[in-house]
């Protein structure tokens, strides 16, 4: 199975372990991996901000790079949700919206993949930690992955898992409105620092990179830093 990596903008330029990680799984599932290179930011934060026509020839950038994929996975939920707005945001246009459909409709998250696509829900991992998980609000509302990730880590050996309290609610990050909003999104992120707190674990697992930044910074800042992982990074792991 040919797998062609949309490796988002936070993992190639600050959390590069994270796609090696989620490569090494794919690989060991016996997937042939590939990274296009003509893959740029797919919008989102411009789209987000209201450039829609702005944002357009960085969408059809994306879709060029990759109209050849058999399938297309990312390391995050909010990012690969992006693809699946494509469609709406080119309806009727007779040239892009068949290729938007088209890559939407190819596009899955990392642990969607796995368990939907794959059938797999244990890939041999273990590490010996007291963890818990954040599930951001794009992966669980928008693109609806919620089991997932709950089943990969259920079959991770070694691992305590400890529930968060108000999972749901968000850790204040949401791209361009921690930027926008900061007061608001610091007030968010504290109130989400103290519910990690509250459950003893020893690491912070989440699928989207934005979050755990968010999270894991606001944490040491205030003095409290805690191992963050991603949860390909979990998956990966052999302690």
């Amino acid at each position: 199975m040919r797998v062609s990596l949309f490796i988002t903008c936070l993992v190639d330029m600050f959390k590069a372990d994270v796609g090696k990680a989620m490569v090494e799984v794919l690989e060991r599932q016996g997937c042939e991996v590939d990274l296009p290179k003509g893959q740029i930011c797919c919008g989102q934060p411009s789209y987000n901000s209201g450039y829609l026509e702005d944002t357009k020839p960085a969408m059809k950038q994306m879709m060029k790079a990759f109209e050849n994929a058999d399938y297309v996975v990312s390391p995050s939920g909010s990012c690969a949700y992006m693809f699946k707005e494509y469609p709406e945001i080119f309806a009727g246009d007779p040239v892009w919206e068949p290729k938007a459909k088209a890559l939407a409709a190819k596009t899955y998250e990392f642990t969607q993949f796995l368990v939907d696509v794959l059938k797999v829900e244990d890939v041999g991992a273990s590490l010996h930690a007291k963890a818990t998980y954040h599930p951001s609000c794009h992966m669980t509302r928008l693109l609806k992955v919620k089991d997932a990730p709950m089943k990969l880590l259920k079959h991770v050996d070694g691992l305590e898992f400890v529930p968060l309290p108000n999972a749901l609610s968000c850790c204040g990050f949401g791209g361009t409105f921690s930027v926008k909003m900061s007061e608001i999104s610091e007030q968010m992120v504290d109130e989400k620092v103290e519910h990690v707190e509250e459950t003893g674990a020893d690491v912070l697992i989440g699928g989207d990179c934005g979050c755990l930044m968010n999270i894991g910074g606001r944490m040491t800042r205030k003095g409290k830093p805690m191992k963050i992982m991603h949860i390909a990074e979990v998956l990966n792991s052999r302690d």
